[in-house]
């Protein structure tokens, strides 16, 4: 089955077909800048400009920095306000032309992880977590989704802890690895008495650098670099539309 995956970022909107089968981006990837706005109607224009790049007619699945709940967007981290309470689903249907399905963009990351990457066929509890603008999180115990977690809002020294630990703390605050490592293992540290997952899986655009930071880490659950990279957020939001999510 082939469906458009798209990835909605605070920084970014990629997107490209998938054949949800393999899991493999049957185009180059587009990528264009999220309006500085954030709001509902120019970053679904923009969603729409990718489809149209690709002569998209078919459905299309969404990751979205939010919880989603029956296709409604349930607040707004790294985008603007407008988006609580906005049935994101009929927005991005109407604009676009297309069936669009919902999904939250860590979930989707999670569920490209777990079908086709590195957490593929892993028991227990796995918790994967994206480090960008904030932290997404998503939680698989025995392979099934609990969606909408938001674990980059746990507090960390009176503020959430993504504007300590994300990517985006690092490179605003100009931390070394060693230094943005400590503040990692912190977090993860926190995650890890809460939940005492069997496995961690780290992805976000900082993935591909996880040689710089995850061998500095102190924890007794096993970490690893999401496989899927920076895709898993395309890949995982078409295999939502197969799920029927």
């Amino acid at each position: 089955m082939q469906i458009l995956g798209i990835d909605i970022g605070g920084s970014g909107i990629k997107g490209a077909p998938v054949d949800t089968e393999t899991g493999q981006l049957l185009a180059e990837r587009i990528r264009i800048k999220t309006p500085k706005s954030g709001e509902p109607e120019p970053m679904a224009e923009v969603v729409k400009q990718i489809a149209q790049s690709f002569n998209w007619d078919g459905p299309i699945g969404i990751g979205f920095p939010a919880p989603i709940k029956s296709g409604v967007a349930m607040m707004a981290a790294n985008v603007s306000e407008k988006w609580v309470g906005t049935n994101a689903d009929a927005l991005f249907t109407k604009i676009t032309g297309c069936d669009c399905t919902m999904i939250n963009d860590a979930d989707a990351a999670g569920l490209a992880e777990m079908t086709f990457g590195t957490g593929r066929g892993q028991p227990g509890t796995v918790i994967l977590l994206t480090l960008g603008t904030g932290i997404g999180s998503a939680i698989f115990h025995r392979g099934n989704l609990l969606p909408n977690t938001e674990f980059g809002h746990l507090r960390m020294k009176g503020q959430d802890a993504e504007f300590r630990a994300s990517d985006a703390a690092r490179q605003r605050e100009n931390l070394s690895w060693e230094e943005y490592a400590k503040r990692l293992d912190k977090y993860l540290r926190r995650m890890e008495t809460l939940f005492w997952p069997d496995l961690f899986i780290i992805g976000g655009g900082i993935s591909k650098e996880s040689e710089k930071f995850l061998p500095l880490l102190t924890l007794d659950t096993p970490v690893v670099p999401a496989q899927l990279l920076n895709e898993a957020g395309i890949v995982g939001a078409a295999l939502a539309v197969r799920a029927g999510i």
